[in-house]
């Protein structure tokens, strides 16, 4: 007899709540000084990014929909989005399962989920969004967690 998996059924639900808000979002837009981040792992299964994303930001991503965002649509397992990034549209989409931490900062609402090999990411480990970001300090930041897990596994 197996166990009952209560952290995946926990992270289902919420997921849920992840996917209501953001088909609220699709139907009626976002208003007073609403905003998400969407923090999620680039490199899980279905996760569809430009390549130059994937490149600077190989494992997670956050992106943010507040004023800038097209084309937002939301289905059962994944919602896709157009963004701007380095002044150019991409649309990118996102299956539920590939998320990490959902926030609306304007309620002070905060989800964070377990996909498969990801860890708890802190406040300050957050990845900003692309327009706040320094590109040389972000590299040198994934470089350095990369280096890190590759000295820890030896």
């Amino acid at each position: 007899m197996s166990k009952i998996d209560y952290q995946t059924l926990l992270d289902n639900a919420l997921k849920s709540v992840v996917k209501d808000a953001l088909i609220h979002a699709q139907f009626n837009g976002l208003g007073d000084g609403t905003h998400f981040y969407i923090t999620f792992k680039t490199r899980a299964p279905g996760v569809v990014l430009p390549d130059f994303l994937r490149i600077r930001y190989p494992d997670i991503m956050t992106i943010v929909l507040q004023y800038s965002y097209n084309n937002l649509h939301v289905s059962d397992k994944e919602f896709g989005v157009q963004l701007t990034f380095d002044g150019r549209p991409f649309f990118i989409r996102v299956p539920f399962s590939a998320l990490v931490e959902f926030k609306d900062p304007s309620v002070d609402f905060m989800l964070s989920f377990h996909p498969n090999g990801a860890t708890n990411l802190a406040d300050n480990d957050m990845e900003l969004p692309l327009e706040e970001k320094n590109t040389a300090t972000d590299a040198g930041r994934v470089i350095s967690l990369d280096e890190f897990r590759k000295n820890k596994n030896k």
